[in-house]
């Protein structure tokens, strides 16, 4: 029989890990600590140490401190390694290191005949029979709340889709193949319509991309949650896709999430085929964990791009995303309706048709720019002339004037270009 001997967990034991704590545990066992918490401990720093024969794991010992007082949370034993002295020799470790962190009372809660509790008798552990155990279980809405808290994510307000002005054409796509499969899962199942799990949107800068996944996550009672790639690379030493790992396996813990990611292209860019090149890494990693988020029936991935020309083939496919939807420019009738909604008062003092056509280039965002300095125009004069009177067309058209297009014509043509090209409906 090959020798076993003691290193420091790694990240990349995770699955070898928990496959031996699947072995240690009895078949009707409720564990104190599932396995998530346990691992999520190992991962974040605390004390863990693993047996190794070679590369195969057959031992895991894991615990956690507070103040001067060790948890030990876990001893685990690959089967076939049982009884040759690895857990006690796994529990010694354990406590020199607790030790040396200033602990010094080290306490096991372990089910009843569990692995490790032998190797917790035979290292000078006693049994307490004084003690009774007491636990309270959160309602899972109170867990959720902390991993929303934890990703940034919140509750969007109800009614958002409804207040979308224009963009009758997006919405309409949006609303049959996006929010009805969700909304009617029992439906959708009688006639083998798959709910969508992963979208792209893509379109110009400021067509109202971010703006449609908000208000799907408001249509459907959805936590609202948006990854920043270069937020997630500062937040970490360990690299861009060790965290989006760690970002993903939180997301795993919501009952239902809509996870936005904005400029996927900084993540999922097309890749050039050389082994150095470093977005390689990232690309890679977000493709494995796609698969994965797609498990679940109350999980929606949406994804934006202002270039889905620059996005990696293989991230297009349709085995990870079930459309790719183009969010383009307001057409005449949707910029009447976004103007009418910013117009508010001024509705009948001002000539919308004169609006709607100056404002020919202008996206849902650049409308809500020219309307509000418009309105301050007119609100500033009020204030030193106090005549009573409402914004004017003029006001709005000086607006327009001092409003640069986020538009081009060229913008226009690639992404009629793009619509034919990458556009899945």
């Amino acid at each position: 029989m090959p020798a076993w001997h003691l290193r420091d967990y790694h990240d990349r034991d995770l699955d070898q890990a928990i496959r031996i704590w699947e072995q240690s545990r009895l078949a009707d066992e409720d564990p104190v600590f599932p396995v998530s918490e346990v691992m999520a401990a190992a991962q974040s720093g605390q004390t863990a140490v693993v047996a190794v024969v070679g590369d195969e794991l057959v031992g895991m010992a894991v615990a956690q401190t507070g103040g001067t007082r060790g948890w030990v949370l876990l001893v685990a034993l690959a089967s076939r390694w049982r009884e040759r002295g690895i857990g006690s020799a796994l529990l010694s470790e354990l406590e020199r290191r607790l030790r040396a962190l200033g602990v010094r009372r080290v306490s096991a809660l372990l089910p009843a005949d569990a692995a490790g509790t032998k190797a917790l008798e035979n290292s000078g552990y006693r049994l307490r029979d004084d003690l009774t155990y007491y636990e309270k279980i959160e309602p899972d809405d109170t867990a959720n709340a902390e991993v929303l808290a934890t990703l940034g994510g919140r509750m969007l307000p109800s009614g958002l889709w409804d207040a979308m002005a224009g963009m009758e054409r997006e919405k309409q796509v949006v609303e049959r193949r996006v929010v009805l499969p969700l909304t009617e899962p029992a439906l959708a199942d009688r006639f083998a319509v798959a709910p969508p799990k992963a979208v792209i949107l893509f379109g110009p800068p400021g067509t109202g991309k971010t703006s449609f996944a908000k208000a799907v996550a408001s249509r459907l009672g959805w936590p609202f949650v948006e990854l920043y790639p270069s937020r997630l690379a500062a937040d970490t030493d360990e690299g861009l896709a060790v965290a989006l790992r760690q970002a993903f396996a939180d997301l795993a813990e919501l009952d239902s999430v809509l996870l936005f990611i904005d400029e996927v292209e900084e993540i999922a860019g097309a890749r050039s085929g050389k082994a150095v090149d470093p977005g390689h890494g990232v690309t890679n990693e977000l493709l494995k964990l796609i698969p994965v988020f797609r498990e679940h029936d109350t999980r929606l991935l949406t994804c934006a791009t202002n270039s889905v020309r620059s996005l990696d083939a293989a991230f297009l496919r349709p085995g990870r995303f079930d459309y790719v939807i183009p969010i383009g420019p307001p057409d005449p009738t949707a910029r009447a309706a976004i103007w009418t909604r910013y117009l508010r008062a001024a509705t009948d003092s001002v000539d919308l048709t004169r609006l709607v056509e100056a404002s020919e280039l202008f996206t849902p965002a650049d409308i809500e720019y020219a309307a509000r300095k418009g309105a301050q125009t007119a609100f500033e004069r009020e204030v030193t002339q106090r005549r009573g009177l409402p914004a004017t067309t003029e006001d709005y058209m000086t607006a327009i004037a001092d409003t640069r297009p986020t538009l081009t014509a060229r913008a226009i043509e690639e992404f009629m270009e793009d619509i034919e090209t990458y556009s899945r409906l």
